[in-house]
C-alpha cells in the first residue's frame, strides 16, 4: 500500500518554521536579549520564542510569560525557590500559575534577563524549551504517582524519558519541534482518571490484558475552536515498558509529522491536530502504519480501561503507600501564586516532607513524605489558611484560564469574576455534593470548561445596545471513570447577576443545593 503525496499550500507559519526553525533562535537569545524585544523580528517575537517557552502578548507589551516543563507535575524545593526568585524580580508584575498541564507559568518575564535565567534553570535541572507553539506540551499523569496506595503503576519514570525522547534532554529537539500543531500526551497508572485521559492527543489507559497490567491507547483528544473532541481507541494495548510507550509515542508523533502536509494538516491549521489525521486514514490504516512505522507487532486492546474509581481531588490529609507517610493537597485559589507563596511552599515541603512538590491538574498543590506525627503542625501552618485542605465546595473544584488580565486571546476575566462567583454562592447555598466548575477566556478551552459539570466558556452579549463579557453555559461533563463532555444549554449568558441566578438555579435544580437560613 502506497499513499500518494498531496500538494498542499502550508500556511503562513509553517513557511515561517521552514525559513527558520523555532529552536534556531536558542543561540540567538543573548542576542534578542541585548536588543530587546521591540527590535526582534515579528515572526521571532510572535513564533519562535515559544519554542523556548517564552510568550509576548499584546495586552502586556515587554512583558512576557514563561512555562515551564514539569513532568507529572514533579518539582522540587530547590527548583520552587529558582522559579520564585524570578517571580520576586518583577514585583507587582511578577506572578506564576499552576496550569492544567499540572506545569507552572511565570508572569512578568523581561527579554533581557531570559539568559540568566537559563542559566539557573539548567543547573537546577529545569527547562522550559519546546513548551509552547507547535510543540509537545507538559507529559501530565497522576499527581500521586509512586505515594498511591491505590495505583496501579508508578508512572514517574515514563514521564521523564518521554520528556528526554522529546526535547532531547531539555537541549531542545529539532526532531520533535516540528509538528503541525500543539501535542498533548498523558501516562496514567491509577484507577480515578486523574489526568482526563480522553482529552490528550495520547493518551497511555491502565488496562488489564489476560491478567497483566499495560496501557490501551487513545490518540486524538483535543479542545479547539472549531472542534471538541474524544481520543479515539486505536485497538492497541502495550506493556507498562520503557521500549513500548517510548517507541508508540515516537511513533505516532512521526506518523503526525511526516503525513501532516500529505493530508493536508499543515494547510489549514483549524484541521491541523493528530485527530484529523486518524479519521483521514481511519483506525485500521491508522494502526496498520503505525506497526510499520514502529516494526512492532501490538496486542489487541483490552476490552476495558481499569478506571473503577470516581476522580479523586487529592486535596486534604491521605495516607502513603509508605507506612507512617501521608500526602497533604494544598487548595491554591485559582492556582495563583506570589513569589511569597511559592518561598513558603519550599519551605513547607523541605520543613515538613522530603522537599518535593506536585502540581495536580485542578491547579493545586501537593505536599508528599510528611511524617504522621507532623501532620497536625503542618496544619497550622499560616499558609494554609490561604491554601485550605479543605475549601468550600464550589471553590475546592474551581478551575480557570489565564483570562483576558494577560492573555489577548480571551475573551473575558476568569480567575477573578470566577472565583469571586464561587465565593458567593458557596455563602448563599448548602450544596451536598462536589460541583466542578471550569472558566475558560476562549474556545481554545486551556480551562477545560467541557469537562466541568459547570463549564463557562467566554463570550460577548449585547445588554441595553452596550457589549458585556458573557458566557456560554456547559453542563454535563463528567471525569474519572465514565468520563464525558458536556454540552452547551446556554449561550452568552452575561456575566454578573444573570449568570449568577443562572448557575444557582442549576445548583438547586440539579445538583440539590438549597438555600442557606
Amino acid at each position: 500500500m502506497t499513499d500518494t503525496p498531496k500538494k498542499v499550500k502550508l500556511t503562513k507559519i509553517d513557511q515561517a518554521k521552514i525559513a527558520k526553525p523555532g529552536l534556531a533562535i536558542k543561540d540567538e537569545i543573548e542576542q534578542f536579549a541585548q536588543a530587546g524585544w521591540e527590535a526582534l523580528d515579528k515572526d521571532d517575537l510572535i513564533i519562535r520564542l515559544k519554542f523556548l517557552g517564552l510568550f509576548h502578548r499584546p495586552v502586556t507589551p515587554g512583558k512576557f510569560m514563561l512555562r515551564m516543563r514539569t513532568p507529572n507535575g514533579i518539582l522540587t524545593s530547590e527548583k520552587m525557590h529558582v522559579l520564585a526568585e524570578v517571580v520576586k524580580r518583577y514585583g507587582e508584575d511578577g506572578s506564576a500559575d499552576i496550569t492544567t498541564r499540572q506545569n507552572l507559568q511565570l508572569r512578568g518575564i523581561r527579554l533581557e534577563d531570559v539568559p540568566d535565567m537559563f542559566q539557573k534553570f539548567k543547573e537546577v535541572g529545569l527547562t522550559s524549551v519546546q513548551s509552547g507553539h507547535d510543540n509537545i506540551r507538559n507529559i501530565t499523569g497522576s499527581p500521586v504517582a509512586g505515594i498511591d496506595p491505590e495505583e496501579y503503576f508508578d508512572t514517574r519514570e515514563l514521564a521523564e524519558k518521554l520528556q528526554d525522547m522529546i526535547t532531547n534532554g531539555g537541549e531542545g529537539s529539532f526532531e520533535f519541534s516540528d509538528l503541525p500543531r500543539k501535542f498533548n500526551i498523558c501516562v496514567e497508572g491509577a484507577p480515578d482518571n486523574s489526568s482526563h485521559v480522553e482529552i490528550n492527543d495520547i493518551a497511555y489507559v491502565p488496562a488489564f490484558k489476560d491478567g497483566e497490567f499495560g496501557f490501551n491507547i487513545l490518540v486524538g483528544g483535543y479542545f479547539s475552536a472549531q472542534r471538541i473532541a474524544e481520543g479515539i481507541p486505536i485497538n492497541v494495548w502495550v506493556p507498562p515498558t520503557e521500549e513500548a510507550v517510548l517507541a508508540v509515542s515516537r511513533g505516532i508523533i512521526t506518523l503526525y509529522t511526516r503525513y501532516g502536509a500529505e493530508e493536508g494538516l499543515r494547510g489549514n491549521r483549524a484541521k491541523a491536530r493528530v485527530l484529523w489525521l486518524v479519521e483521514a486514514w481511519g483506525v485500521e490504516k491508522f494502526r496498520a502504519k503505525l506497526e510499520e512505522e514502529t516494526a512492532m507487532t501490538f496486542a489487541a486492546a483490552a476490552p476495558e480501561d481499569a478506571f473503577t474509581m470516581e476522580k479523586r481531588d487529592h486535596l486534604g490529609v491521605h495516607p502513603q503507600k509508605q507506612e507512617g507517610y501521608s500526602y497533604v493537597g494544598l487548595h491554591v485559589p485559582a492556582g495563583r501564586l506570589t513569589a511569597e507563596d511559592m518561598f513558603e511552599v519550599a519551605r513547607l515541603a523541605e520543613t515538613y516532607g522530603v522537599g518535593e512538590i506536585r502540581a495536580t491538574v485542578e491547579e493545586n498543590f501537593i505536599i508528599p513524605y510528611v511524617k504522621n506525627e507532623n501532620v497536625d503542625t503542618l496544619l497550622k501552618e499560616p499558609l494554609l489558611e490561604k491554601f485550605s485542605i479543605n475549601p468550600s465546595p464550589l471553590v475546592r473544584s474551581f478551575v480557570s484560564c489565564t483570562g483576558n488580565r494577560y492573555c489577548n486571546f480571551a475573551l473575558i476575566e476568569t480567575k477573578g469574576q470566577g472565583l469571586a462567583l464561587a465565593k458567593e454562592l458557596d455563602a448563599e447555598l448548602d450544596i451536598p455534593q462536589r460541583v466542578r466548575m471550569h472558566w475558560t477566556g476562549c474556545p481554545n478551552s486551556c480551562g477545560q470548561a467541557q469537562v466541568g459539570d459547570l463549564g463557562m466558556l467566554g463570550a460577548k452579549a449585547k445588554v441595553d445596545g452596550k457589549i458585556v463579557e458573557a458566557v456560554n453555559l456547559y453542563t454535563g461533563g463528567t471525569v474519572g471513570k465514565d468520563a464525558s463532555l458536556g454540552s452547551v444549554v446556554e449561550k452568552k449568558v452575561p456575566c454578573g447577576e444573570t449568570l449568577k441566578e443562572r448557575v444557582k438555579g442549576i445548583l438547586i435544580e440539579q445538583f440539590g443545593a438549597t438555600p442557606k437560613a
